[in-house]
């Protein structure tokens, strides 16, 4: 082994290792490998960055904003209010949601579809009066399953034609995946729809958040002769922030102000609206000497009726606030939002609630001025879980968005234009016709996903040139000696999915495609089959909710922990290596 081998193997072991820890970012901890590699020596100057012009990193983020201009334009919602009804059944409903979801999957980004459908999910859980965990888990794998199927269904597969077409000249088209991830998606809807979600412990309906702290709400009121006359709101920050209480606005004259409150000057017979425990709030009263209000107002209603609102977000790992407290991140000062409480996997967090640092996966609950909801959900970069009022174009531009999207995808499936640039016409139409804003193009692409790619695609590129591919193949060539065809992919199948279950799959794909190469010229045999059984293996992460971000997403608002996934995921990848092994001899033979 070869010094250069030494320190690659030793950076992507440092990688990996980080990755499960998961203490750090992602795209922080690949970018950090990549120069370390630079400086080592091991990845020459003039390739690092060569990963960030690379054809899978550009496809990636215009499919993210192609996703985005078929939401706003009203297409995808169309489909879903025509077609989805509270009063079916459990299985009808998870099959319905499963297909739709695995339908958009194939032709938008994966987790841009169950951003999209678990709203919808989760509403009409609530109106048929069952837990959203029964449904949540199966709708998460079917967007997964669905995106199995075309080229920009996921990342793996984009990773996958792009190193195709280093390696043998041309890339994967849009559909050569359909045979195989096809063939997949369908087994896998059937299971999850007819056994898998019988597979899911049912803890009950879940309690409404807003329901269990709409107590927390009250008002204090600044007595005759108090010290903090003529101080400004501001001034009393501290005070609340030592006591867990957050000052959300102020009542004069009948007059609430809500957020922008900060620089009053406090005068006799004001009334502070406060978010509190009622042992914090006694607390704050007695340090700060004020009364209670005439009525003492405990009810959340009062406050939504009087310009607030309560929203319940779901933050994905790339969101702003995750990683982060509310109080580090001045949600308060900067948004006029008050973080009220958190659910972690089914349990709730309301004491030290603005201390507490947001993991990926959690469900926060915010209070917030009625005409900022949308803004403060976008700019914390979470997805709501609840309808209110889709901020979409007209929806006579729904067709058309359709249109130009699907003219796009056949004129790259025929070969009449190389499929970035098709991609590219697509968003700069979706501009010039108003479908998409260009203000907010940028808004939509996941930069952590850009980043992690283009440093991990020159890491696998020097890994490969060094030779160090070449022996991880070898070994397992050697471990598959005498195997028959079906047992060698069967095993390059299980390593890739093990890999894929706990580390990003896009990382998993940059590593393991350039091994399933080298395994097939090892044996003599064509590359595809190789290629086909990391593209299904890398996306078939169902054990655990960090494998996959639609996992991670569904984690918080299905109530689940940990150990949840496994009991669906398991048979379902048992199932996925059963009927995908055969598929993928028949339709790409060696």
């Amino acid at each position: 082994m070869t010094t250069d081998q030494i320190i690659l193997f030793a950076l992507f072991a440092t990688v990996f290792g980080m990755l499960l820890w998961g203490r750090f970012r992602y795209d922080l901890v690949a970018f950090s490998a990549l120069l370390i590699g630079v400086v080592l020596g091991v990845v020459p100057v003039d390739d690092a960055f060569a990963g960030f012009g690379h054809p899978a990193t550009i496809i990636v983020a215009l499919v993210l904003v192609v996703s985005a201009g078929l939401v706003r334009s009203g297409a995808v919602f169309l489909i879903t209010r025509t077609l989805v009804d509270a009063s079916r059944g459990l299985g009808s409903h998870i099959a319905l949601m499963g297909g739709i979801g695995a339908v958009l999957s194939a032709f938008m980004n994966n987790v841009a579809a169950l951003a999209l459908l678990m709203p919808v999910d989760i509403q009409t859980a609530r109106k048929a009066g069952r837990s959203v965990g029964l449904t949540l888990m199966p709708l998460s794998f079917a967007t997964i399953l669905g995106g199995m199927a075309t080229l920009i269904g996921t990342p793996p597969n984009i990773i996958i034609a792009s190193i195709r077409a280093e390696t043998l000249g041309e890339p994967f088209r849009m559909f050569d995946f359909a045979p195989v991830g096809g063939i997949a998606a369908i087994a896998g809807l059937a299971f999850v729809s007819l056994v898998g979600w019988r597979l899911i412990p049912n803890r009950g309906p879940q309690t409404e958040t807003s329901e269990v702290l709409a107590e927390y709400i009250a008002e204090l009121t600044v007595p005759p002769e108090s010290p903090h006359i003529g101080k400004r709101v501001s001034e009393l920050y501290e005070a609340a922030e030592k006591s867990d209480v957050a000052i959300i606005g102020l009542i004069r004259d009948g007059k609430r102000r809500y957020g922008r409150s900060a620089h009053t000057t406090l005068k006799q017979g004001d009334a502070l609206v406060l978010e509190a425990r009622p042992e914090a709030l006694d607390e704050f009263r007695a340090a700060l000497k004020l009364d209670f209000s005439d009525t003492r107002r405990q009810e959340l209603l009062t406050a939504e009726g009087d310009g607030l609102e309560v929203i319940e977000v779901v933050a994905p790992e790339s969101a702003r606030i995750t990683g982060r407290t509310a109080q580090g991140l001045g949600l308060a000062w900067r948004q006029s939002t008050v973080l009220m409480g958190i659910s972690r996997q089914g349990r709730r967090i309301t004491e030290q609630v603005r201390k507490t640092e947001v993991e990926a996966g959690d469900i926060l609950l915010l209070l917030c001025p009625r005409d900022r909801s949308a803004d403060v959900t976008e700019w914390l970069g979470c997805l709501p879980l609840a309808q209110r009022g889709l901020n979409v174009t007209a929806n006579d531009k729904a067709w058309l968005a359709i249109g130009l999207f699907a003219a796009a995808v056949l004129a790259a499936s025929v070969g009449l234009i190389y499929l970035p640039i098709a991609l590219g016409l697509v968003v700069v139409a979706y501009v010039l016709t108003k479908i998409m804003p260009i203000a907010d193009i940028y808004n939509h692409i996941e930069w952590p996903v850009v980043v992690l790619l283009g440093s991990m695609i020159p890491l696998g590129s020097a890994l490969e040139t060094s030779g160090g591919t070449e022996l991880i193949a070898n070994a397992l060539v050697q471990l598959t000696n005498g195997m028959p065809a079906w047992a060698i992919l069967t095993v390059l199948m299980v390593v890739t999915m093990t890999l894929s279950d706990v580390l990003n799959n896009t990382a998993t794909a940059i590593v393991a495609a350039p091994v399933g190469i080298q395994m097939a010229r090892t044996l003599e045999v064509s590359p595809d089959p190789f290629l086909m059984t990391v593209a299904v293996a890398a996306s078939a992460a169902f054990l655990t909710p960090i494998g996959h971000k639609n996992n991670t997403l569904v984690l918080g608002p299905g109530g689940y922990r940990f150990g949840d996934y496994w009991r669906m995921g398991l048979p379902l990848e048992i199932l996925i290596v059963a009927v995908s092994i055969p598929a993928i001899l028949v339709f790409w033979p060696l």
